[in-house]
């Protein structure tokens, strides 16, 4: 039904504006505050009013398919309602509108909308699509599974719940998926008479007269079920939207946060069988999420969908569309998976360590000089590491093809490693392949000096061990680097970070010697807080790096 949405930003403050290609399900992800929700509710108004309101700041426009009279009369056959006794309607003039909504339309006027829907966007919201969309956010879907009226059996159901009541088929749609869920039968129980109740039974009714009766056996089954009320948060919230889905059947439909109660395995099962339902038909799905595993349920659907990258940082906006085989790559590989990569897709920014130990350790940094600085910590940063500093490149990359910034830290022995490895990490990086001959060279002179010198560059003090004049050659390699986010430690190696504490050992057994001298109570003067030089200063520059948005080795498109 939507064909097309245009942002009013691009990838950069530089780049031209977005404009999406709707597929069946478009995800909309990012750091908090990047204006996921705010887009959906932006599309939901323009699918209500056909118009973009002053307070929108994201959403440009809206494009829809070309629809045609025989079209409209489909649309009319299902939205037409039967007027209220008290209702006066003039001849040609019929009532339309959904349980909750309805309006007087002339007739012809309504079928000529269809002619030219993207010319007469308005009038086309207006009397057909406001009654075909829907938005489910963490409030009114937990209202979803309340008890509902069962209304008039001989007008048009008047909720979705009476709805699915008469529809036998949609019901057993439901049943289907939330046994896949649960491993139980999710029931209506009309015995409280007038009122629809929502319950689970271990026991698949034999008929649908025993599930929709009032007579002696239909009581006596549905008493042996439980109320959904009495059910978890997980099970309401995943039956509350499949049930809206089945039900409502909406063209549009915005799902904020769906992954919201629910474990990681029902958020892959809700991603799958939202994305299907979206197939099936004409609809447009469109979410807001923080999950991977919801991302990886629509992806595994074998369902067509765009991921949508949002961001908001210094007052700049940006959005980029995230090629699903990408995204499906960061799934697969088992070095990205197992590093949980994945999730950096809704942090503003991550930092790749060589190894573990380096990682907790630049991320206890990081929390410091959040909680005890103004404003030198890196917020909202996701802290990974790769198995080594040959791997790190199979992680920035891909990241930053995604317009994620991901800045990598090594050691100062990075500078050992020639051809594919030292090529690799200047690729990774999205250094210009013009630069790599002249940054080659460099490395490798510096790289002699340290050999001629017989220093060992890690554990002698870097690049201070060297001479003034090559000391200061290296030092403009490493600045070099530093411009792409790929900091390399000027004074060796991780251990070589707080000399003060007087730490010994390597790797693992530094480190839990280093976090017991840093202290874990900030009460006691032995508590170590940030300073202005050390490993806190080095931090500080990466995050320089990471807020920046005109930074470079972050490509464009």
């Amino acid at each position: 039904m939507i064909t097309k949405l245009s942002l009013k930003f691009g990838a950069t403050s530089e780049s031209e504006n977005l404009e999406i290609s709707t597929t069946p399900v478009t995800v909309f992800v990012g750091p908090n505050n990047s204006g996921k929700s705010k887009l959906l509710r932006e599309i939901f108004n323009f699918c209500r009013e056909g118009r973009i309101s002053t307070n929108d700041v994201i959403l440009e426009d809206v494009e829809f398919t070309q629809t045609d009279e025989e079209f409209g009369k489909k649309a009319l056959s299902q939205l037409l309602q039967k007027p209220t006794p008290q209702q006066t309607i003039p001849p040609g003039n019929v009532i339309i509108g959904n349980f909750s909504d309805k309006v007087q339309v002339n007739e012809q006027d309504f079928l000529n909308i269809f002619n030219d829907s993207n010319r007469r966007k308005q009038d086309f919201c207006r009397t057909f699509l406001r009654f075909n969309s829907l938005f489910l956010d963490g409030q009114n879907r937990m209202q979803l599974i309340k008890d509902q009226q069962a209304g008039d059996l001989q007008t048009p159901p008047q909720n979705s719940l009476s709805l699915l009541f008469r529809d036998d088929e949609r019901r057993k749609e439901v049943r289907r998926i939330l046994y896949d869920a649960f491993k139980r039968y999710f029931v209506i129980d009309p015995t409280n008479l007038g009122t629809l109740k929502m319950k689970f039974s271990d026991i698949e009714p034999e008929s649908d007269m025993l599930e929709r009766g009032i007579h002696k056996e239909a009581v006596e089954f549905h008493s042996r079920g439980d109320d959904i009320k009495n059910l978890s948060d997980g099970v309401k919230a995943f039956t509350g939207i499949i049930t809206q889905i089945v039900a409502g059947d909406p063209l549009a439909l915005m799902i904020d946060e769906p992954e919201a109660f629910l474990h990681p395995s029902l958020s892959f099962k809700l991603g799958k069988e939202i994305s299907l339902s979206a197939a099936n038909s004409n609809k447009n799905i469109f979410v807001a999420t923080h999950s991977a595993n919801f991302i990886m349920g629509c992806i595994q659907s074998g369902v067509p969908v765009n991921i949508v990258r949002l961001t908001y940082l210094h007052g700049v906006p940006t959005a980029r569309l995230l090629p699903s085989d990408s995204i499906l790559k960061l799934m697969r590989n088992p070095l990205l998976r197992s590093t949980g990569v994945i999730e950096g897709i809704f942090y503003e920014s991550l930092i790749v360590t060589e190894s573990d130990s380096d990682r907790a350790f630049y991320q206890e940094i990081n929390e410091r000089l959040l909680k005890y600085t103004d404003g030198l910590g890196i917020p909202n940063c996701l802290f990974i590491n790769a198995q080594n500093k040959q791997t790190v490149h199979q992680i920035i990359k891909p990241l930053r093809e995604l317009g994620i910034p991901a800045a990598t830290i090594v050691d100062i022995d990075v500078l050992k490693e020639g051809g594919s490895v030292w090529t690799n990490f200047l690729i990774g990086g999205f250094v210009p392949d013009i630069s790599h001959e002249s940054l080659g060279n460099l490395r490798n002179l510096v790289n002699r000096r340290f050999n001629e010198l017989n220093i060992n560059m890690k554990t002698k003090g870097g690049i201070s061990a060297l001479p003034r004049d090559d000391r200061e050659g290296a030092d403009n390699l490493l600045n070099q680097l530093k411009e792409y986010g790929l900091f390399v430690i000027k004074n060796g190696e991780l251990e070589s970070w707080l000399s003060e504490l007087e730490v010994t050992g390597h790797g693992s057994k530094w480190l839990i010697e280093v976090f017991e001298k840093m202290g874990e109570n900030p009460d006691l003067d032995e508590y170590l807080k940030p300073t202005e030089r050390d490993v806190w200063k080095f931090l500080e520059s990466i995050g320089d790096w990471l807020l920046n948005p005109n930074r470079k080795g972050i490509p464009s498109t």
